[in-house]
C-alpha cells in the first residue's frame, strides 16, 4: 500500500512515517499542499493523510481539488483545532475522515485500515494461494510446513501481489504501489526483489507460483 503523507510539522510527520513504514506502507512526504496535489496528480495512492493547515494551499484545499479531478482514494483529514466547523469544512471537501492532534499511532492504522475495507482494497488479513500462506497482522509467511522469513520489502511485494492473485501486474504497477518516490523506474530493482522471491517461496516446490509473463510483467497463481 502507498500513502501520501502531507505534513508541514516535520516531526509529527517522521513520527507517522515511522509507524507505517513499520506495518509495511511505502510513504511519500511532503510539508506542501502544491507539492501533494502534483504528486497526486501522476502517482496512484492508496490513502491520503493530509494536515488541514499547511503554509499555502490546505488540505483541505488540496483535498477539495484532488475530488474535483475524479482522485478518489480515501483521504484523512488531521488537525490541532476539533471544532465542528473546521471538520465540517473538510468531510464537505470530499475527506472521508478527521483525526484531532495529538493521537495515537493505533488509532490512525485502524482508521485507515476500516477505510481501506470500506474501498474493498483491503481484504482477509490472511491470505492464501495453494499452500502459500502470508498474515498480514503477524507479518509471517508459510509455505507448507516451512516457515518464510523475508524482509519488509520482499513482504510488502508478496503482500501486493497476494492480493492481486492472478492479475498480471507490470513492473510499474508494482513501483506504484510497493515502492515510494525514491524508487528508480529505469532499474531493475522490481526484478531482482522477484528473483529474490522465486527463491525463497518457489524453490524446491513442484509447483511454482510466481510467474513471468514475458513482455508484460509478473503474477502470482497456482
Amino acid at each position: 500500500m502507498r500513502i501520501l503523507l502531507i505534513e508541514d510539522e516535520r516531526e509529527i510527520a517522521e513520527f507517522i512515517i515511522r509507524g507505517l513504514r513499520a506495518e509495511r506502507f511505502a510513504v511519500d512526504w511532503t510539508s506542501t499542499g502544491e507539492e501533494g496535489l502534483g504528486w497526486a496528480k501522476v502517482n496512484d495512492y492508496d490513502v491520503g493523510v493530509f494536515d488541514v493547515k499547511l503554509p499555502g494551499m490546505s488540505g483541505i484545499d488540496v483535498c477539495r481539488a484532488l475530488r474535483e479531478r475524479k482522485k478518489e482514494f480515501p483521504i484523512i483529514m488531521l488537525s490541532v483545532t476539533s471544532d465542528a466547523i473546521t471538520k465540517v469544512g473538510a468531510l464537505n471537501a470530499g475527506a472521508d475522515d478527521y483525526l484531532s492532534k495529538p493521537f495515537f499511532m493505533a488509532e490512525l492504522l485502524a482508521r485507515m485500515r476500516a477505510l481501506l475495507r470500506r474501498e474493498h482494497r483491503t481484504i482477509n488479513p490472511i491470505l492464501r494461494i495453494a499452500d502459500l500462506v502470508l498474515d498480514v497482522a503477524s507479518h509471517t509467511v508459510q509455505r507448507g510446513k516451512k516457515n518464510i522469513r523475508l524482509n519488509r520489502k520482499e513482504f510488502s511485494l508478496l503482500e501486493y501481489m497476494m492480493r492481486h492473485a492472478g492479475t498480471t501486474l507490470t513492473r510499474g504497477m508494482i513501483l506504484e504501489h510497493v515502492w515510494d518516490m525514491n524508487a528508480d523506474p529505469f532499474t531493475n530493482t522490481v526484478d531482482v526483489h522477484i528473483r529474490f522471491l522465486r527463491q525463497k517461496i518457489d524453490e524446491g516446490h513442484n509447483i511454482k507460483l510466481i510467474k513471468t509473463v514475458h513482455g508484460y510483467g509478473y503474477k502470482i497463481e497456482v
